[in-house]
């Protein structure tokens, strides 16, 4: 009865769409808030913006598509479900005993008690506002009923779990949008790898979608969120996905590409059946706020060769509040926005001739070799010791890595003699050749391998991001070789640099511990020694931490380290991976400590401090708003005479600046004071310098802070000895 319920359904659907489309809506030009245009904080991604079109035109739909192949998916979604459903009413609902993180158990029933239910008994307000729940775990939906005894875990908005779980689920309304409104077929539809909003890929023919298109969406996803939608799911096998999806060739490579033991989701909200691992929250009802931000091009997966596809981001909140404060938030970054302050400042230029790689001007020189000047401080007192290794190198050394069998389209490849060769797109590789070009013992052990060398990676053009996704750059890249009982003090020693240099940003941070993913190489007695030994350094660490189980490299575990700006936004700079396979890969070994001949292969850690060191820049110009300290400013101080008389008592205070390590100009225009100082504000000197008869006289200087209207007079040695300090505490 519940089958031809729902087949009934679609029939209705179909039907109503099909009357729509028949009678489609006015699309008149419509000029959507400057607060939803493209900005510079968005996530770097596989694509490129959409300049916005001179009018709105309606756009022919595929009506087949629509009226059959959406109607087909809902009947088999909902026969499926109604099968399992029955299935499951079977099963015997033995007692089960669900804990809670604070040791409170509860009493359930296997196969009917949900996360939801246990919510509703701790709480009104709970249950009101957990979005998804944690079994043992593993993200689990909070109407899915639970298996066996458990612990359970409840997530709301404020929860990583919670935020990423609700803006995946928007993305579903907003693919459910897009489908009903273009006819297009949707390819993916994640939460953003920044955490901060969602997007979904689709295949739409020759349409280009842009901001003119954003209102019409928002208001069929609003549509959808006001039907309190419920987010149901079924498993499938893989003949029920391909037929299911047959009509979507998107969505069939990616079924086709599933091993063939993988647990295979299907999710339904309204209309939209989607491919899709999960979970989500309960219903759309959820989502108050929504709103389009950017369409841009992608590629399908990323490969320059295959469809072109159109991609459009959203943002979501439980309430209107926080999107308006978010949009605010994103016009007041786009003030700060690298690009626009580099060019402001002269810092740095693109060109067409060589795109993706920077040309950094002599004041952005200056920031750039101080970045690394400071990473290599902290590496002598660390005990990193530094060294240089090849740009390119044959196409052996990738196979050997893997890299050529998982990176290559990634890599600048070239013929030389005959031969393939690569530019190195990182530097692990040939690390590996150092530590294996002769015998090592034990006693070298660890050894910390830190390389500045330039990184070549063949990003597509639509990619390409201002500084923060670029062909050639620089990482403050290092590589440490060690036993696994020093893997502990090693990652200690590493979350240690990190605090240290955020701190110095003034940048906050958080841990993440991502274990074993269902994929993994090695044995599983190593991994779990690995994840203890990270575990005991995070809490030995004292820094709170989180889990993200099954979010490992297939290679190792790894601590994600994820940083907020002052704009409190989120970035991924830092790296630290345990590494078991390429010292397998390459057969490295050290003398081990014992008896003679004993051998034993190195545990390798990589690691990164800022990361590439063009992505840092760029974070770093936004976050200070192009306001550098002291200690890492291009224009420290400038000298301002009052007069011609004072020009020659300038240069001298100038040069003696200079001499002591600063950079310093002095300003011998015509114009006056006022303007000179004002001039020297609006190019963020951070000392200006004012002299006039009586400083000469007394051979002193009237200092004037950037951001501050008073002065105060200063001898020279005294000043000397200021800016010594203030670059001493990192001002």
């Amino acid at each position: 009865m519940l089958y031809k319920t729902s087949i009934s359904a679609a029939a209705a659907f179909s039907s109503r769409l099909l009357r729509r489309n028949l009678n489609p809506p006015s699309l008149s030009p419509l000029t959507p808030p400057p607060s939803r245009k493209a900005f510079s904080s968005l996530p770097p991604s596989s694509s490129v913006a959409m300049p916005p079109a001179a009018a709105m035109v309606a756009h022919p739909k595929d009506d087949a598509y629509l009226t059959t192949v959406v109607p087909k998916r809902i009947g088999l979604f909902m026969k499926i479900h109604a099968q399992q459903h029955g299935d499951r009413q079977a099963l015997p609902s033995d007692p089960i005993k669900i804990t809670l993180p604070d040791g409170k158990v509860k009493e359930g029933k296997k196969w009917l008690t949900s996360p939801f239910d246990i919510a509703k008994e701790i709480s009104k307000g709970l249950a009101s506002n957990a979005l998804i729940s944690g079994v043992n775990g593993q993200l689990w939906d909070m109407t899915r009923p639970l298996e066996s005894d458990c612990e359970l875990k409840l997530f709301t908005f404020d929860d990583d779990e919670g935020r990423d779980t609700f803006w995946h689920s928007s993305a579903h309304i907003l693919g459910e949008a897009l489908e009903a409104e273009y006819g297009c077929k949707l390819c993916i539809g994640p939460c953003t790898t920044r955490g901060e909003g969602f997007y979904y890929d689709a295949f739409y023919g020759d349409l280009g979608l842009n901001e003119e298109h954003f209102k019409l969406i928002e208001s069929v996803a609003d549509k959808a969120v006001k039907e309190k939608q419920p987010f149901e799911r079924i498993e499938v096998t893989k003949d029920q996905a391909l037929e299911i999806f047959s009509d979507n060739e998107f969505k069939v490579e990616i079924i086709n590409d599933l091993s063939a033991d993988k647990t295979i989701t299907v999710y339904r909200c309204g209309p939209l059946v989607d491919l899709c691992r999960g979970p989500h929250i309960p219903n759309t009802s959820f989502v108050k706020a929504f709103a389009c931000l950017k369409a841009s091009s992608a590629y399908w997966r990323g490969n320059k060769d295959r469809e072109s596809l159109q991609r459009v981001y959203g943002i979501s909140y439980p309430d209107k509040k926080r999107l308006q404060t978010y949009l605010k938030h994103l016009e007041e970054a786009k003030k700060y926005d690298h690009r626009l302050l580099g060019t402001k400042q002269e810092l740095f230029f693109n060109h067409p001739l060589s795109p993706g790689s920077w040309f950094f001007l002599p004041n952005g020189t200056r920031i750039y070799n101080k970045l690394m000047d400071f990473i290599k401080n902290q590496y002598r007192k660390r005990g990193y010791q530094e060294v240089i290794s090849p740009n390119m190198y044959n196409m052996q050394l990738w196979e050997t890595s893997g890299h050529a069998a998982n990176y290559k389209e990634n890599m600048f490849v070239f013929e030389i003699e005959k031969q393939e060769f690569g530019l190195k797109p990182m530097n692990c590789p040939g690390h590996c050749l150092m530590f294996q070009h002769r015998v090592r013992s034990y006693r070298e052990l660890p050894l910390r391998l830190a390389d500045f060398g330039v990184l070549h990676r063949n990003e597509a053009s639509g990619a390409l991001t201002g500084l923060t996704r670029v062909r050639r750059f620089q990482q403050d890249d290092a590589h440490i070789f060690c036993r696994e009982s020093q893997i502990k003090d090693e990652v200690k020693g590493v979350l240690d640099f990190i605090q240290y240099t955020y701190d110095t940003f003034g940048f906050t941070f958080d841990l993440k511990l991502s274990t074993r993913p269902e994929k993994y190489l090695g044995d599983i007695e190593t991994w779990e020694k690995a994840e203890a030994a990270l575990t005991e350094a995070l809490n030995e660490f004292g820094k709170p931490w989180q889990i993200n189980e099954g979010d490992g490299a297939f290679y190792g575990p790894k601590i994600d380290i994820s940083v907020s700006d002052a704009l409190n936004r989120k970035f991924q700079c830092a790296t630290l991976q345990l590494d078991f396979q390429l010292p397998a890969r390459f057969e490295l070994y050290y003398s081990a400590e014992g008896e003679e001949g004993k051998r034993e292969a190195p545990v390798m850690i990589h690691r990164a401090i800022l990361g590439s060191v063009e992505r840092m820049f760029a974070i770093l110009l936004e976050h200070y708003k192009g306001k550098w300290p002291f200690w890492l400013s291009p224009r420290q101080a400038i000298v301002c005479p009052v007069s011609d008389k004072s020009q020659p008592y300038a240069q001298q205070v100038r040069d003696r600046i200079f001499q002591a390590g600063y950079y310093v100009d002095v300003d011998t225009s015509d114009r006056t004071i006022q303007k000179k100082v004002r001039e020297a504000q609006m190019a963020q000197y951070n000392y200006i310098l004012v002299v006039g008869e009586e400083e000469v006289k007394t051979g002193q200087v009237s200092v004037r802070v950037r951001d501050k209207g008073d002065s105060n007079v200063m001898s020279m040695d005294g000043l000397l000895k200021h800016f010594k300090n203030e670059v001493e505490a990192f001002h």
